[in-house]
């Protein structure tokens, strides 16, 4: 396990899939890293280290080339903090999310937010968190 760190060195996911296309501008990846950037932009102390996409994979599992680097990047401790827009962009499996929400993102001290759900693991009163 990796210690706790004090800063926040994020790391911002997106992703689009060719169903989500039909639903409009405002999921498009282009958005989404617009959205995120400023996000941690407003942060205090925080540090964008990388982004990570996936453009036209589907959110029903974690097969995914950016979601599978990021995770990398998290657990070897480049990032501490994942950022995204809301919970379906980084899966659409929500017993698969909880699993990394719940478990395996507290065991590396990984922060994770999804803006539009209100979900910050680090504020258990956050809307999005069943306690």
């Amino acid at each position: 396990m990796l210690p706790k760190q004090n800063c926040n060195n994020v790391g911002i996911y997106v992703r689009l899939s060719k169903d989500d296309e039909r639903l409009g501008e405002s999921l498009s990846i282009e958005n989404q890293k617009k959205m995120l950037k400023s996000y941690v932009s407003e942060q205090i102390g925080w540090t964008l280290v990388d982004v990570y996409e996936d453009d036209g994979f589907s959110g029903t599992n974690f097969n995914r080339p950016g979601v599978q680097r990021m995770l990398e990047d998290a657990k070897n401790g480049r990032i501490n903090t994942i950022v995204v827009k809301d919970l379906s962009r980084f899966g659409r499996n929500y017993i698969e999310v909880g699993q990394y929400t719940d478990y395996i993102f507290p065991s590396f001290h990984i922060r994770f937010i999804a803006i539009d759900d209100n979900v910050d693991t680090s504020d258990r009163n956050s809307t999005g968190i069943e306690l």
